[in-house]
């Protein structure tokens, strides 16, 4: 029998979770059988059934095993239902997709996170929804109350993204920048990487998608990026609309975006932390794009960069990906 003549896969995430609506769209694409369930108060019993961390999403299969972390879902579920594939056939597109599909998740977090706790409106925007999603029944003191606590909380850790006095700005310029080189590559574009989505769209949409939900960097991409928003839109539901292009027809405004944020922010913070963890230390520092960035080092962070250098070095024919590398100045940071 056929995972498709089975009952459903269950997903549980939230809307206002970029990594839940990341596998969410992931499913919808590849036509799995699936129930999304809104995670509340109610539904959180149900669904630590089948997860050992408190987090979402959650995947609940058909056998009745349970999968976390978005990344890793999704790879499960390529190896299940592999077409259409979210990979392209040239092994030098296919790792330069999941090289985005890393940073979306790393560094793309950090635009989201920050722009969603720095301001009050973006503040109580936020903890509303949440608190709305967790408990949908709740009213005039009680839902004040919960919105209060849940800011509280998320306020105070912004930390963890590394957003603090000193780092604000960059991650909003960097933000800025990005949506804007974004939306030149996405100019007549329906994807990432061509006519259908590949492995880098779901993993920077997520976070892109809630920063359109967010007041202050959702008005950034409707004032100046129309075709993000676009993008954003169209990856609720994704289609196979085509071929994967080639890197040569997309170099022209991919290329930068490697150079400026991959090579030039992310994997440089993401070297940092890792070498942070395995000396001990509490704290550190990096100076990136020359300015100062403090942050406290983050263990998972460290993982995902080892499993990035684990696929960089199972790619066979490297003749092809390391000019592109070298010239982002990725391959420094990932040999």
């Amino acid at each position: 029998m056929s995972d498709t003549d089975r009952d459903p896969y269950r997903v549980w995430g939230a809307e206002i979770s970029p990594y839940s609506i990341k596998v969410r769209s992931y499913f919808r694409y590849k036509g799995i059988p699936h129930q999304w369930i809104a995670r509340t108060a109610a539904e959180q019993a149900e669904s630590m059934k089948y997860a050992k961390l408190p987090l979402i999403p959650i995947v609940a299969t058909p056998d009745g095993d349970g999968i976390q972390d978005s990344t890793p879902i999704v790879e499960k579920m390529e190896a299940q239902f592999p077409d259409p594939s979210i990979h392209p056939d040239d092994p030098t597109l296919r790792f330069v997709s999941a090289l985005i599909e890393e940073f979306g998740d790393e560094w793309g977090n950090k635009w989201m996170f920050h722009y969603r706790w720095a301001r009050e409106a973006d503040q109580d925007s936020a903890a509303e929804r949440i608190a709305k999603s967790m408990m949908p029944d709740a009213k005039g003191d009680a839902l004040a109350g919960m919105v209060d606590g849940i800011k509280g909380r998320m306020v105070d850790r912004v930390w963890f993204v590394g957003s603090n006095e000193r780092t604000a700005p960059q991650i909003e310029s960097s933000y800025q920048e990005a949506v804007g080189l974004l939306d030149a590559h996405l100019d007549g574009r329906a994807y990432l990487f061509g006519g259908r989505p590949a492995f880098g769209d779901f993993g920077l949409w997520g976070q892109i998608y809630n920063c359109l939900s967010d007041p202050t960097a959702g008005a950034i991409l409707r004032k100046n990026a129309p075709n993000v928003v676009a993008w954003c839109e169209r990856m609720l539901d994704p289609k196979n609309e085509g071929d994967f292009e080639t890197w040569d027809s997309l170099a022209p405004t991919l290329a930068p975006i490697l150079s400026r944020f991959v090579g030039g922010l992310f994997l440089p913070w993401s070297d940092a932390n890792a070498k942070a963890l395995e000396a001990g230390q509490e704290e550190f520092s990096v100076t990136l794009d020359g300015q100062a960035w403090d942050q406290k080092p983050q263990k998972y962070h460290a993982r995902s960069l080892k499993a990035l250098r684990e696929r960089y070095a199972a790619v066979a024919d490297k003749s092809a990906l390391d000019p592109i590398l070298e010239a982002a100045d990725c391959k420094r940071w990932l040999a």
